[in-house]
């Protein structure tokens, strides 16, 4: 079943084309990569997708319902979460308030004598259940990242939208990032776009790759056709690559 589907959208901010009739899908429990250099628009089409920006042009499809037009929070009551690039914890709530405030919102939002119970659950699942009543402007940089997948994870979301939650940690903590995604994606039963510049981590976690350049789809496909196509290496390693 395809759950998402991306028919030749555009985003212009002024005299700048951030995307450029980009079409793909995602299919119903699939993990799927999304690549590119820094500015290739990456972020933009998250942010197109949650409600966050509106496009110039096409049209985006969730389990068959247009998203475009739809505000970020109607998004999320269908089934969508996001984190973000920039981690974005309410810094002065405990670990817990924050896992909270995402139980509250989304497709299935728990009632608030709820709320409290299914977010430690999903704090157990990212591993920061004995955080829980830390300040969460006090986790590390690691920490921080779980708990912005935690946040999405208590909106109980049917597409999980990940936006370089390993951007900054070390191999070790790469490792455990890539072993707690799969898990929550097999407890869940979630579907996942994920933006990432730890290359490894992509080729590791996802089926297929989609590959944007200067906001155009350079190319799509399993991992290893992708890191062998000839457009790929040109884009990130120069002509004749």
């Amino acid at each position: 079943m395809t759950l998402l589907e991306i028919d030749k959208v555009g985003k212009r901010f002024g005299g700048l084309k951030a995307l450029d009739g980009v079409s793909f899908a995602v299919e119903a429990g699939e993990m799927v990569g999304l690549m590119g250099a820094n500015g290739a628009g990456k972020t933009t089409l998250f942010s197109l997708i949650a409600g966050n920006e509106r496009p110039s042009a096409g049209t985006i499809r969730f389990a068959g319902e247009r998203l475009d037009g739809l505000r970020p929070d109607q998004v999320a009551a269908r089934g969508i979460a996001r984190t973000f690039q920039i981690v974005r914890p309410f810094r002065g709530l405990t670990v817990r308030e924050n896992a909270r405030i995402g139980a509250l919102f989304g497709a299935d939002a728990a009632r608030p004598s709820d709320a409290g119970g299914f977010a430690q659950a999903v704090l157990t699942d990212v591993g920061l259940d004995r955080q829980a009543e830390a300040r969460a402007g006090s986790l590390t940089l690691a920490g921080q990242k779980r708990l912005e997948i935690a946040r999405g994870l208590a909106q109980r979301p049917r597409l999980l939208l990940l936006d370089e939650v390993m951007a900054g940690l070390t191999p070790a903590e790469v490792a455990q990032a890539i072993a707690m995604i799969r898990r929550v994606k097999d407890k869940y039963g979630l579907t996942i776009l994920v933006i990432e510049h730890v290359m490894s981590a992509l080729m590791t976690l996802c089926e297929r790759i989609v590959v944007l350049h200067h906001g155009e789809k350079i190319a799509e496909g399993p991992p290893a056709a992708v890191a062998r196509d000839a457009r790929v290496l040109d884009a990130y390693l120069g002509a004749g690559a």
